[in-house]
C-alpha cells in the first residue's frame, strides 16, 4: 500500500466507517480482488449482519465504479460549538475513482477563506457579522444551520464560491467532530506523532494545541500549522488496519453510535446514498413531528475553545395556566468550570431554541447584550425547517454558573391527551443533561419512557437523563379534566 493511499484512508477512515462499514478499507487490503468478489466474500459475508451488508452492496457506487466519486470532508471541532456540529477548523477532498482514491487536498480552512475573490461576497447571519467582525460568509463559519443537510448545501455553495479544489464535483459532505478521534484511540490505544503521543484523553487538546501553537515553536510556517493532521491520521490507519477487517462488527458498531449521537454526519446528492445515511441516522436533519418539539442550538462565538469546559443541563418545563392554555420554559445551565488561558477564556454564545409553528414568545431571562452587561440582549426569531424559532446572546465568565430561559405559550393543538414529546440534540454535542417536569393538569395514564414508580398516578410526568441521543417521550392522559 503507497503512502498516498494510507494518508487518504486515514482522512476518510471515519466516513467509512459510518457509511461503508469499512469496506474501503478491506477493498484494499484485498486489492487483487474487486468489490463485487469482496461483497460475495463468505468470510465478509459472515462478519457482517444483514442489515450491514445492505451498506456493503452500495461499496461499488461509494468506490467510484458507477462514476467517480469526490468527498469533501470536514473537520468540525465541537470545542468550539456551532450548530451545524462545530467549527470548520480544517478540511479535505478526496476522490474514488474505480476503486483507486486520489488525495485532492488538506489544508485549513483559513487558507482557502484568505483568498476568497472579492467579488464573491455573501452577507453573513448578523450573529457573526456582529460578533466575529466578518463583512462576508466565509466557509469556516458555512455551516450555521442546526440542520446537518442544509449547513452542508451552504458549505458547498461557498466551498464553489471561493473556488475550492473540484468544488463543482462534489457528490457528497462528510463532517466529523473530535469525539471520533477520542473513540476510535478508545479501541485502538495510543498513537505517537512527531515525536508527541495522542491517546483518547488528550488527543484533541494536543492536536488543538499544536495547530494554535506548537507549530511555532517547531518553525513552521503559519501556512503550514495544520499539516500534523496528515501523519495523526495515518499513524491512526496503521494501528486500525491491523485487526479491522476481521473485527468489521465492532467497527460497524462503533460507526452506528457515532452516527446517532451525531458526532458523524453526511450529506449526499445522490438520492440512493442520502436514502442510505438517513437510514444510519446519519444525515443530522432537524426532524418533522406533529407534536412538541425542542431543539436547543448554540454557536460558540469568539470563546476560543471553550466549550469542553462548559457543562450543560436543559431543563423542559410545561404548566398549564388558569386560562387553559400551557406555559412552556427551556432553560439551560451553563456552568463554566474552565479559566481563562490558550485554550479557554467567557462562554460567548449566540443561542438558538427551536419549537413547534405557532408558539408565542412571553419572555426571555438571563440575556445579555455584551460580555459582563446587565442589560437584556436582543431578542431575534424566525421560521425556518418548518419550526419557529427564538435567538438572542448570552456570556458566561469561568468559575460561574448561569442560565437562560425561554417561556412561551404552546399552540393549542400540542398537549392532547395522546401527548408526544421530540428533544433533538444538538449536532456534535456530548453529555448535556436533560430534565422533563411537564405538569398536564390531568392525570397521566400511561408514559413511554415511565417514571420511577414513586412518582406514577399524579398530573406531573417528570424525568431525568442525558441527551446523547436524541429523546422521544410519549404521554397517555385521562379523559377526565
Amino acid at each position: 500500500m503507497n503512502k498516498i493511499i494510507k494518508i487518504i484512508l486515514g482522512i476518510v477512515t471515519f466516513f467509512v466507517l459510518a457509511l461503508a462499514g469499512l469496506g474501503v478499507g478491506a477493498y484494499f487490503w484485498l486489492k487483487n480482488l474487486t468489490p463485487e468478489k469482496i461483497i460475495n466474500f463468505n468470510l465478509v459475508k459472515n462478519s457482517v449482519s444483514q442489515e450491514n451488508q445492505v451498506v456493503l452492496n452500495l461499496l461499488p457506487k461509494v468506490l467510484g465504479y458507477t462514476k467517480p466519486m469526490n468527498y469533501l470532508i470536514l473537520f468540525a471541532n465541537n470545542t468550539e460549538l456551532r450548530p451545524g456540529g462545530g467549527f470548520i477548523g480544517a478540511y479535505g477532498v478526496i476522490k474514488l475513482d474505480q476503486g483507486k482514491m486520489e488525495i485532492l487536498k488538506v489544508d485549513g480552512t483559513e487558507n482557502l477563506d484568505r483568498y476568497t475573490p472579492e467579488e464573491f461576497k455573501l452577507a453573513p447571519p448578523v450573529p457573526l457579522k456582529d460578533n466575529l467582525k466578518v463583512d462576508r460568509w466565509y466557509f469556516r463559519d458555512s455551516n450555521w444551520s442546526p440542520d446537518f443537510a442544509e449547513s452542508a448545501k451552504k458549505s458547498l455553495e461557498l466551498y464553489i464560491g471561493e473556488n475550492g479544489v473540484a468544488a463543482k464535483d462534489i457528490d457528497a459532505v462528510i463532517a466529523f467532530t473530535p469525539t471520533v478521534l477520542e473513540k476510535i484511540l478508545e479501541t485502538i490505544g495510543p498513537v505517537t506523532v512527531q515525536g508527541i503521543e495522542f491517546n483518547a484523553k488528550n488527543v484533541t487538546e494536543k492536536l488543538e494545541y499544536e495547530v494554535e501553537y506548537g507549530y511555532d515553536d517547531k518553525g513552521i510556517a503559519v501556512h503550514e500549522r495544520k499539516q500534523i493532521i496528515q501523519p495523526l491520521f495515518l499513524a491512526i490507519l496503521n494501528k486500525l488496519k491491523n485487526n479491522l477487517f476481521f473485527n468489521l462488527e465492532t467497527y460497524f458498531s462503533l460507526g452506528k453510535n457515532l452516527l446517532v449521537e451525531k458526532q458523524v454526519m453526511a450529506y449526499a446528492l445522490d438520492p440512493e446514498l442520502e436514502k442510505i445515511i438517513t437510514d444510519w441516522q446519519g444525515d443530522g436533519r432537524v426532524k418533522e413531528t406533529i407534536g412538541d418539539y425542542l431543539l436547543w442550538v448554540d454557536a460558540n462565538l469568539a470563546a476560543l475553545k471553550t466549550d469542553y469546559a462548559i457543562k450543560r443541563n436543559l431543563t423542559y418545563t410545561i404548566k398549564k395556566q388558569t386560562d387553559g392554555r400551557f406555559l412552556a420554559t427551556a432553560q439551560m445551565e451553563y456552568k463554566h468550570i474552565g479559566k481563562f488561558d490558550w485554550r479557554t477564556t467567557r462562554y460567548r454564545t449566540y443561542t438558538r431554541i427551536f419549537v413547534p409553528l405557532g408558539v408565542e414568545l412571553l419572555k426571555i431571562d438571563g440575556s445579555m447584550n455584551r460580555d459582563k452587561s446587565k442589560t437584556p440582549g436582543a431578542i431575534d426569531q424566525g421560521q425556518e425547517l418548518n419550526k419557529q424559532w427564538f435567538g438572542t446572546f448570552i456570556s458566561i465568565e469561568p468559575g460561574t454558573t448561569k442560565t437562560l430561559s425561554f417561556s412561551y405559550y404552546l399552540p393549542e393543538n400540542i398537549v392532547q391527551n395522546n401527548y408526544s414529546l421530540l428533544v433533538q440534540k444538538q449536532l456534535g454535542t456530548i453529555d448535556s443533561g436533560l430534565t422533563l417536569s411537564l405538569d398536564f393538569g390531568k392525570n397521566i395514564v400511561s408514559a413511554r419512557p415511565a417514571e420511577i414508580e414513586s412518582k406514577w398516578l399524579d398530573s406531573k410526568y417528570e424525568y431525568n437523563t442525558e441527551l446523547k441521543l436524541d429523546k422521544t417521550f410519549n404521554i397517555q392522559l385521562s379523559d377526565s379534566k
